[in-house]
């Protein structure tokens, strides 16, 4: 996919935000639209089905969280990135944003280079969306689907955010293996996405909630591994 044809959605209550970091991607070649609150956020997002979305936490009328929660409950909007650029980087606070369905969580200040890096990393996913992918696992009672992102337990679909999939998919297509954290973030997140360790934790206990605890295991906490 061309650079021109890539949509980016910049949220965030500060002009001189929108501004800076719009100039910066745009520059890339993207196309930039803004929002100033989460509720504009996600009438834009409806509208113009963005590929990534770049959104702010602390904003008036919706916060970032909610409408990142919104925003993934809107079918056609499956496939979006999105990832909370705020100055709010406690951990509690990144857990928060990673359960609303984040896929990444940015820390601000950021250098604009800095920025454009980790939007081209993050971005980078969309290549591999559109390469072939028919390739459907079946362990026990659940299907994975990777070619449209599903996943069936008992004849009912579990919908699931990308990040999850992803990881879901990782660990399911080696039952039994043990995953390193390394392993994890450089399949899943790739290498140059720099995120914690909390944040595979917080996935994990996210698809024991909706997948079934008995499925996973952990060895000693340095990995994980995918069980029937």
């Amino acid at each position: 996919m061309k650079k021109k044809e890539i949509r980016i959605l910049l949220v965030d209550d500060e002009p001189d935000v929108l501004e800076i970091v719009g100039y910066n991607l745009s520059q890339e070649g993207y196309q930039i639209f803004t929002a100033e609150n989460g509720k504009e956020a996600v009438q834009k997002a409806k509208k113009h089905n963005p590929h990534l979305i770049i959104m702010d936490v602390m904003m008036p009328e919706m916060d970032g969280m909610e409408a990142c929660e919104i925003i993934r409950k809107v079918p056609e909007l499956d496939n979006v990135i999105i990832t909370f650029l705020t100055a709010r980087n406690e951990d509690y606070s990144q857990v928060a944003g990673f359960d609303a369905g984040a896929d990444d969580y940015i820390a601000k200040p950021i250098k604009p280079k800095l920025l454009v890096s980790k939007v081209k990393a993050l971005l980078r996913r969309l290549k591999d969306d559109e390469s072939p992918k028919n390739e459907t696992l079946t362990i026990g009672d659940i299907e994975i689907n990777r070619e449209e992102y599903k996943v069936i337990k008992d004849g009912l679909e579990i919908i699931l955010p990308r990040k999850e999939f992803e990881l879901f998919y990782l660990l399911a297509s080696k039952p039994g293996k043990v995953f390193k954290r390394e392993e994890i973030l450089d399949k899943v997140w790739g290498s140059e996405v720099v995120v914690g360790g909390r944040t595979i934790d917080v996935h994990i206990r996210k698809l024991r909630e909706k997948i079934g605890d008995e499925y996973f295991k952990t060895t000693k906490g340095i990995g994980y591994k995918f069980e029937l």
